[in-house]
């Protein structure tokens, strides 16, 4: 691998901007909120290849159109362990990295994730946890377990996430399980924590990207969030904290993909080297302020930035943190729990 970064980073230096292939379009699939338009104006104008640029609010989502039609779309976003599940179901091509030497700026501890490994089908885009948001003039003391948001002083005051895999990973954490938990009876413990939690009125609402605004807004003591949606929040409202809780959390990447069979895969690797490149990485971690799995982006912003755990977590954070496996064979159990937690009165 280290002779593999050797070989990229100096592609990075000496290769020639590629042509676009004939069709002159790209097909591009992310999530909402998640890149700054500048960058898609720049990629257009230096490579000639038009971007029809769609999105998707979660990866349950966004998997079940790629899966209707996979051949429809030349670049995905999906999260890690949608990654390991599309690989499985043989829905991703193996991409040529002849074409994307940009690839070499990823961290290395993100270049040998268990979801890819030897990161054959995947390149990091960006990468964060899940906490909780929470505003320090609504709450009796500074939050650092997941148990504040059981607590009943804040009923009607809090934002839960609207997925699966987050707000019932959170409560595995909580009752001191693995995210990745398969057991069925820590599943239905799992449901009746959450249901006790609705019907005490503690929940104000299931929602994703609308929270960070409300938070802003103060419409809630706190809310379970992702790191990078937190940043922004805390960037309009100075009396907002993030916090990992104690019982650790999910680390997570989202990463840039070609699905199998698309029409227009070498200019999808194109796009993909273009999101790679340092200055229009910068420009999107600037933009959407997730943590950036780029080494040439961190050697650009300054040290107060470097310094901000939300946006760079420090190794203690990330080591009580763990990836989302997939959990496909489970996923009726998991779904008839959600149902459950969701219809609950």
């Amino acid at each position: 691998m280290k002779k593999l970064i050797s070989i990229l980073l100096t592609l990075v230096t000496l290769a020639p901007a590629l042509p676009a292939m004939a069709a002159e379009e790209v097909n591009v699939f992310n999530w909402e909120d998640y890149i700054c338009e500048e960058a898609l104006t720049l990629f257009e104008q230096e490579t000639g290849i038009k971007v029809n640029y769609m999105r998707f609010t979660t990866n349950e989502d966004m998997l079940v159109q790629v899966r209707a039609d996979p051949a429809n779309y030349d670049v995905i976003f999906p999260s890690d362990y949608i990654i390991e599940r599309l690989i499985n179901e043989n829905l991703l091509e193996e991409l040529d990295f002849a074409n994307i030497p940009g690839a070499a700026y990823t961290l290395d501890w993100l270049q040998s994730a268990a979801y890819d490994p030897g990161m054959k089908y995947s390149v990091p885009y960006m990468w964060g946890t899940v906490g909780i948001l929470y505003n320090k003039t609504m709450v009796k003391e500074p939050v650092t377990s997941w148990t504040a948001l059981w607590d009943e002083d804040y009923r009607g005051n809090v934002f839960m996430m609207d997925s699966i895999r987050d707000t019932m990973g959170i409560t595995m954490k909580m009752l001191g399980y693995s995210m990745n938990t398969r057991d069925q009876a820590v599943l239905e413990e799992v449901k009746d924590k959450l249901i006790e939690q609705k019907r005490s009125g503690i929940v104000k609402a299931y929602q994703v990207d609308e929270t960070k605004d409300k938070m802003i807004a103060g419409e809630a003591a706190m809310g379970l969030m992702w790191s990078g949606d937190a940043a922004y929040a805390m960037g309009f409202n100075e009396n907002l904290v993030y916090v990992v809780p104690d019982e650790g959390s999910n680390v997570w990447v989202d990463a840039m993909c070609v699905p199998k069979g698309a029409k227009h895969k070498t200019n999808a690797e194109i796009f993909i080297d273009f999101m790679c490149r340092p200055d229009i990485a910068l420009l999107n971690f600037e933009e959407i302020y997730y943590c950036t799995p780029n080494s040439g982006v961190i050697d650009l912003v300054d040290e107060e930035t470097l310094a901000n755990e939300t946006l760079f977590p420090t190794r203690e954070i990330i080591d009580r943190c763990e990836f989302y496996d997939d959990i496909a064979q489970e996923l009726q159990a998991y779904n008839r729990i959600w149902l459950a937690v969701k219809s609950a009165r």
